[in-house]
């Protein structure tokens, strides 16, 4: 008879160790490593190797140009933010982590998702909330007389994939992974251990019967999703549902996905009946003031290749401390020092004694090198107190040199902007090869050096 098998699991990031250690090398948190059983002296084959369609299959070695290329057929959703999001809809077979702060809208996510996929039986499995929440919640979001979506309160993984046998649904959600426990795994449901075995099985039932499964994860204080590795590797995608709970937009980004881009996402406005689609997300990121003020710039970006127009905002004053402030939200620090650097090198701007303070609004996290201009430029209108014209719009990179660096796809940009109504938009002047000017209404100015911002903007 085999032993049973112990080993040490740190709570918080899911570092494994064979002895317990009083500090994580991995995420340097204290007394977070707890004992788990990871293989048991009798062990039984899991159940869900009796739904049906999981028949046992022999896999031969094929060479690669004997394999026929074949299209996935992706379910198309209701839910366009979605379907942007996964690449184009559900792959058949795929394992989905949707992971988000407590009180975000995971849930009423996945279940507007589960009533509204037409069509499709649905089978909806929550471990944190009773069949008359679920039916409140559902009944709040209009759609509680959907007779193809199932409910079950359950949080054992041999007991749900009885009923998954029953049901037979062609769309599986899971709320939360963190509360299922599996009797192949001799530890507390949310473990380390626990939440990998179940996830495992959860994924051999995806793959042998080509059902898609979508589990909510938690996540931990730093932001993480909880077990962060051991889940993420496992997945094909994982969906980061982002926002402020005392704000109503919310923001859905792939970090990894196997069938499709991770640079897409997608918004959502939280109302008291769901969470409605936000097509045009520019409408939402520009503020709408009636007087011009200083520290404003509207910057054009991509993510995806979804463009969009977000509001830059900067204030600069005069440090009342011996060491000035450098603060930026939704946008790296390192690189405004950086631009900082240059603004007070190259053009002369005397910013190392002034605290620097930057925005983005609307809660966006901007990574495209492209609203470099629209910070500088909003920056400077800080210091000097001048107001940037809210019909200006930016799209550049800032080299250490001063020097304004092209972008990429700048036609979407320029017709970004043109939809919105902006007058003006300034770009690099080496994206102006192959450019036709003549195609739009909106005026382009091409410039190269960001003192020819400075001269064209502030006079």
């Amino acid at each position: 008879m085999a032993k049973t098998k112990t080993t040490y699991f740190c709570q918080n990031c899911g570092y494994e160790s064979a002895k317990w250690l009083g500090k994580c090398p991995s995420c340097n948190e204290w007394n977070t490593f707890v004992e788990e059983v990871v293989e048991k002296a009798n062990t039984r084959a899991p159940d869900w190797r009796t739904v049906p369609g999981a028949a046992k299959r022999v896999n031969k070695a094929a060479a690669i140009h004997e394999i026929a290329p074949a299209e996935e057929s992706r379910r198309i959703t209701p839910d366009n933010e979605l379907n942007r999001v996964l690449g184009g809809g559900i792959v058949p077979g795929s394992l989905v982590l949707v992971g988000g702060e407590p009180g975000i809208g995971k849930s009423t996510l996945m279940l507007q998702l589960a009533l509204n996929m037409p069509h499709t039986k649905t089978l909806y499995i929550s471990g944190e909330e009773s069949e008359q929440q679920l039916k409140m919640r559902a009944e709040r979001l209009s759609q509680a007389s959907k007779a193809d979506c199932y409910i079950l309160t359950e949080t054992a993984t041999q007991l749900i994939f009885k009923q998954i046998e029953a049901v037979a649904p062609q769309l599986l959600v899971i709320d939360s992974i963190q509360t299922l426990h599996s009797a192949q795994i001799d530890a507390a449901p949310g473990s380390v251990s626990q939440v990998r075995e179940c996830t495992a099985e959860l994924l051999r039932f995806a793959k042998e019967t080509a059902t898609p499964v979508f589990i909510v994860g938690h996540i931990t204080k730093e932001g993480a999703i909880a077990g962060p590795k051991v889940l993420e590797h496992i997945v094909d995608t994982v969906l980061q549902f982002e926002g402020d709970r005392h704000h109503v937009y919310r923001i859905l980004r792939a970090v990894k996905n196997r069938f499709g881009p991770t640079s897409e996402l997608g918004i959502y406005e939280m109302q008291g009946s769901g969470l409605r689609e936000v097509s045009n997300p520019s409408e939402i990121l520009l503020s709408q003031r009636e007087e011009s003020m200083s520290g404003i710039s509207i910057a054009v970006l991509l993510e995806g290749l979804r463009p969009m127009l977000i509001e830059v905002q900067a204030l600069v004053s005069n440090s009342a401390y011996g060491t000035p402030q450098r603060s930026s939200t939704g946008f790296d620090t390192r690189r405004m020092n950086m631009l900082l650097a240059v603004l007070e090198k190259r053009f002369g701007f005397r910013l190392s004694t002034q605290d620097v303070f930057l925005n983005i609004a609307g809660g966006l996290r901007v990574e495209d090198p492209a609203i470099d201009l629209a910070v500088v430029t909003a920056i400077i209108s800080s210091q000097q107190d001048m107001p940037i014209p809210a019909t200006v719009a930016f799209a550049g990179e800032v080299g250490l040199s001063g020097e304004i660096r092209a972008v990429n796809r700048i036609e979407q940009r320029i017709a970004e902007a043109e939809k919105l109504g902006f007058e003006t938009i300034y770009i690099s002047k080496y994206n102006t090869k192959g450019l036709d000017n003549s195609k739009y209404g909106i005026l382009i100015k091409p410039v190269a050096k960001v003192e020819e911002v400075f001269q064209l903007v502030f006079g």
